[in-house]
């Protein structure tokens, strides 16, 4: 492997065609830049400069070491303040989260994104286990999640609370435990969570998502409820899903007796972890949940 060195002191030779004054910009002796040169002529296995009465001309292994050089010298120059920048306002930020959260927080980052045209933002939507894996991992800079993570090396904070529905097609007006069991679950990625934190307190009956048949699946946020206003199943979602469907004519979101609202944590590994551009996003995010929600 060649010393970066040796190609720096090579390159400000050929540029200030002088043995002294490149010493003198490179504050060593004389020798020091003859030195480097053998050195870098013994590694290539040829010359690099015929010296003459006026200096030294570049042989053409000299040319073309001398073209390959520059670029990396110029890289290697810029490579320690490109480490320790640390703006707020460039990069990228990876964050993830439930698709109900993610309807009310990703048009709202990309407003962040266009008045900082060097910040980029990765957005994912996943359901809970997935999204605390990735943070764990650092594969995700954010998550957002509905169950408060354990991991000591975590920060998490409430940022929001989000009502939970049981929606149906429009066909039902009243809703009882025979219904359900006629319907049917349209499942979701979080469908099994959320079910289980509704359905409990407000059916004695309920044990388990997996007395009712699934009639359905679907992970996209956005055509959860298409199967439900057809009248294939019954879902349960946070109330910010249900206001997103266009075809609100099509449904019925009943009033159950007991109200339930999933928390929402805001996650990422603890502050002095985090880049600047991570810590301006997450105080972003609770500024836009609190005005949300």
């Amino acid at each position: 492997m060649i010393n970066p060195n040796l190609l720096r002191t090579f390159c400000t030779l050929v540029e200030q065609k002088h043995f002294t004054r490149t010493a003198q910009i490179l504050c060593i002796t004389q020798s020091g830049v003859s030195q480097h040169l053998r050195k870098l002529e013994d590694l290539l296995g040829a010359k690099l400069i015929v010296r003459d009465e006026k200096g030294f001309i570049l042989t053409a292994l000299g040319q073309r070491t001398y073209d390959e050089a520059k670029g990396i010298v110029s890289s290697l120059s810029s490579f320690k303040e490109k480490v320790r920048s640390d703006s707020k306002y460039s990069g990228e930020v990876k964050v993830m989260s439930p698709g109900s959260i993610g309807l009310a927080l990703y048009l709202k980052l990309l407003e962040i994104q266009q008045e900082h045209v060097e910040l980029y933002i990765n957005y994912r939507f996943a359901p809970n286990d997935l999204i605390l894996k990735s943070v764990e991992a650092q594969e995700s800079d954010i998550g957002l999640l509905t169950v408060k993570p354990k991991n000591n090396a975590m920060q998490s904070t409430l940022v929001a609370e989000e009502k939970l529905a049981l929606v149906t097609s429009k066909k039902y007006q009243g809703i009882d435990w025979q219904n359900l069991l006629d319907l049917g679950f349209i499942n979701h990625p979080d469908g099994q969570h959320h079910a289980h934190l509704l359905l409990s307190k407000n059916f004695k009956e309920f044990s388990s998502v997996h007395q009712f048949k699934q009639k359905g699946f679907c992970n996209q946020i956005g055509l959860i409820l298409e199967p439900v206003a057809r009248g294939l199943g019954f879902t349960v979602l946070p109330e910010n899903a249900v206001n997103s469907f266009p075809n609100q004519a099509q449904i019925t979101r009943h009033s159950l007796t007991h109200e339930v609202n999933e928390k929402v944590y805001l996650v990422s590994y603890k502050s002095d972890k985090l880049s600047q551009r991570v810590q301006y996003i997450l105080s972003q995010i609770e500024t836009v949940l609190a005005e949300t929600y």
